[in-house]
């Protein structure tokens, strides 16, 4: 049963909404990442030609870390070199440190990003450093990319709650967020690492930033408020939003997450919304679908499960 013949949701326009937001697609990384089994180069290539297809402008790509720490992505350079890069798509990567960046720019890459902590648990644990070192390994990162004409993300995580520090202050999050445009991040990406954030918490981090035209939201559905959240995030003013195709990926630090937003939940809201995007919600179905068959597991995303089956 396809999306046309259930009928799409009714759209009412929402007050205080965006005219049109920009979806920066994780799945292929983020989303592929997480995966127990490696993905096949093949398969990743049809996944980002049929986000394509789909009318995904913003895919994020694959991630040059250290192939020892996430084996399921070892294969970066085979994958861009294979790579049939659109007219009008943009197709980022994350870069960890200087090495990652010289393969990235070796590529041929022109969008690289780098993943901060707002929390020191977290940059000790997932980077080896304190929460003022991490900020040393990124200036000469941020710094070449931009030398080099590149344009550079910053993701912050841990921005609403951590597994080992539990709540973390608003104060912390932005003063980590703004020494990255400091830095020279054109765009800082605010997560939800383990999905414990409400819509007041997003209001309330938001406005401490006092401005948003360089933020962006990337929630979890641990606790099933991903949609809530980005629906607060909106009506901050917020214009970009990340989420996974089919809901892929997950937070290794939570039993219960149950991953990223899912991108065509996403589109079944603002479409209900009148809020633009750029997808076509049947082929975006048609394709985690086709991915959930792959990976030999059901979609964890709803309006997947409920279009398709």
């Amino acid at each position: 049963m396809g999306a046309r013949e259930v009928g799409l949701p009714e759209s009412v326009a929402g007050e205080g909404l965006p005219d049109r937001v920009t979806i920066w697609e994780v799945g292929p990384r983020d989303g592929l990442q997480n995966e127990s089994e490696v993905v096949p180069v093949a398969t990743k290539l049809e996944f980002l030609d049929r986000l394509a297809d789909a009318g995904g402008t913003v895919l994020e790509a694959t991630s040059f870390v250290h192939p020892k720490w996430v084996p399921q992505l070892a294969d970066a350079e085979e994958l861009l070199a294979g790579l049939d890069r659109r007219a009008g798509v943009d197709y980022p990567v994350l870069v960890p440190n200087e090495r990652g960046l010289e393969r990235a720019l070796a590529a041929g890459v022109g969008h690289v990003a780098i993943f901060a902590s707002a929390t020191g648990s977290f940059a000790r644990r997932n980077l080896n450093r304190s929460l003022d070192e991490q900020f040393a390994m990124f200036e000469p990162v941020v710094a070449r990319a931009k030398a080099e004409g590149l344009r550079v993300r910053g993701y912050v995580s841990m921005c609403f709650g951590d597994p080992w520090e539990g709540a973390v202050g608003r104060d912390q999050v932005v003063g980590v967020g703004k020494r990255l445009l400091d830095m020279g991040c054109d765009q800082l990406s605010l997560g939800d690492t383990i999905g414990v954030a409400t819509p007041g918490q997003v209001t309330a981090l938001l406005a401490a930033f006092g401005g948003v035209e360089r933020l962006a939201v990337h929630f979890h559905d641990t606790y099933g408020q991903a949609l809530a959240n980005t629906l607060a995030a909106l009506r901050a003013g917020v214009t970009t939003v990340d989420s996974s195709a089919g809901g892929l990926g997950g937070c290794p630090y939570a039993e219960s997450a149950t991953g990223n937003l899912a991108t065509e939940d996403l589109v079944w809201m603002l479409d209900g919304l009148g809020v633009g995007h750029g997808f076509d919600l049947d082929k975006l179905a048609d394709t985690s679908a086709w991915m959930a068959r792959r990976l030999g597991r059901p979609s964890p995303s709803r309006v997947v499960r409920a279009l398709r089956g």
